[in-house]
């Protein structure tokens, strides 16, 4: 059937739309009617406009091939015909000819959502699963390393050698693009990746020389050390129920560890000096607060923090694994399980934290915390079961009041942090 439309001089960007048409009847200022005709050389159907009264906000159907609502929310696009006559046309959200939803705004036709934009619970969800997962195999295969292999030094260097090659190879393909760096962010980023360095040398000490479970016990003092930064250090004043709450923190850890089978003075210490470095690193964090993504800015740490493990694994370590350390490794496993195992500690510790630091941007302070305390759990528990340590009840009974003092600090931190966000948003009175 021929048309007696004037086409308009507008494009839509759909393949389920092969073109847009006027009406030539008059058309009012206000509301106006989408339809839809087959076209005789394309399946897709074409778009009719016809005029209706002077009504906003109208609700009217979308002709023969839906029979959904077309609403109409706001002028914003000014459409010429070819006699030069303007006249707005409204936003509006139809669908095409094989029902799927298509959003008109300012000239274009935009296909409906994706999944992580109509399932963000399911995406965070995942992203929550994966941490927790990584983060446990990690720790159990680092600490199998351990057992044929005790040399931290050199293993927190091939822990940051394989994830700064992941991170030059992803740069190289583009996923993600890398951000440029200049000399004053350089600056602002060594401090961060000096403590960065500084912690996860210690934590693997720790990790080398005591039991998993009782280095994650002694991890859970690390919100002690920050209160106590905060407070002496940037001079923030920290509230009585914060200090109170991690009371239990403090005598859980001192039970376990009074009691624990594996503790030595080495492991307890590095462990601490883990956590005091790891609070430092949150200050000069806040310091070097930048545009930058995530995944970049962790992608620089981790390359600054491999020049400052390199030099202490070399004079530490270096005579003793030329001597006798890769050569008993090789003998107890093979060359090739060696290297792998190496290989894939490197990879889980690398991707383990660039999902942590992905997962914290996806959620709400309070939501991370309950997350990192779960995720200690989780690590603890896995730890016990896989190696079979043997811990005594009072140790047990320890580990879980410090694990809970560490919940209760957390809730009520995070609880702080939303209500100081809350109140910058609102507006002055």
């Amino acid at each position: 059937m021929a048309s007696t439309s004037t086409p308009v001089h507008s494009l839509i960007t759909s393949s389920g739309f092969s073109s847009l048409y006027l009406s030539g009847n008059n058309v009012l200022p206000g509301c106006v009617l989408l339809k839809t005709r087959s076209s005789p050389s394309s399946r897709a159907p074409c778009l009719a406009f016809s005029s209706l009264r002077d009504e906003k906000n109208c609700s009217v159907p979308v002709g023969i091939f839906s029979a959904k609502p077309l609403m109409f929310t706001g002028w914003n696009q000014t459409m010429r015909r070819r006699s030069h006559v303007e006249f707005p046309v409204a936003s509006a959200a139809a669908a095409d000819a094989d029902g799927r939803e298509i959003e008109i705004s300012e000239g274009y036709a935009k296909p409906s959502k994706s999944l992580a934009e109509r399932f963000p619970a399911l995406i965070t969800g995942f992203f929550f699963f994966m941490w927790y997962f990584l983060n446990v195999i990690f720790n159990i295969l680092n600490k199998k390393v351990y057992n044929y292999f005790p040399y931290p030094y050199f293993v927190s260097v091939i822990h940051l050698v394989v994830g700064v090659a992941y991170c030059l190879v992803s740069w190289t393909v583009g996923l993600p693009k890398r951000a440029p760096i200049d000399k004053e962010l350089l600056l602002l980023l060594t401090p961060v990746a000096f403590c960065h360095a500084l912690g996860h040398v210690m934590s693997n000490v720790s990790f080398a020389t005591v039991a998993v479970s009782f280095t994650h016990t002694i991890k859970a003092l690390e919100p002690f050390f920050n209160a106590a930064a905060s407070q002496f250090v940037l001079g923030h004043q920290i509230p009585l129920s914060l200090w109170l709450s991690l009371a239990p923190v403090v005598i859980g850890v001192s039970m376990a560890s009074l009691t624990e089978l594996s503790f030595n003075w080495t492991g307890f210490i590095s462990a601490m000096i883990s956590n005091i470095a790891f609070t430092y690193r949150s200050i000069y964090s806040k310091k070097a607060m930048t545009g930058m993504d995530s995944t970049n800015v962790y992608a620089y740490i981790s390359i600054i923090a491999l020049f400052f493990c390199l030099p202490p694994a070399i004079f530490i370590e270096g005579p003793q694994l030329m001597q006798y350390g890769f050569r008993d490794a090789i003998a107890k496993v093979g060359l090739v399980k060696f290297l792998s195992d190496l290989f894939w500690i490197g990879m889980f510790y690398h991707l383990y934290n660039q999902i942590a630091t992905n997962t914290l941007e996806r959620v709400a302070p309070l939501t991370h915390a309950v997350g990192n305390v779960l995720k200690r759990v989780f690590v603890i528990g896995f730890s016990i079961v896989v190696f079979g340590n043997k811990i005594s009840t009072q140790t047990g009974i320890g580990t879980a009041i410090a694990i809970a003092g560490v919940a209760i600090y957390s809730l009520i931190k995070a609880n702080m942090e939303e209500q100081k966000r809350k109140t910058a948003l609102s507006p002055a009175p």
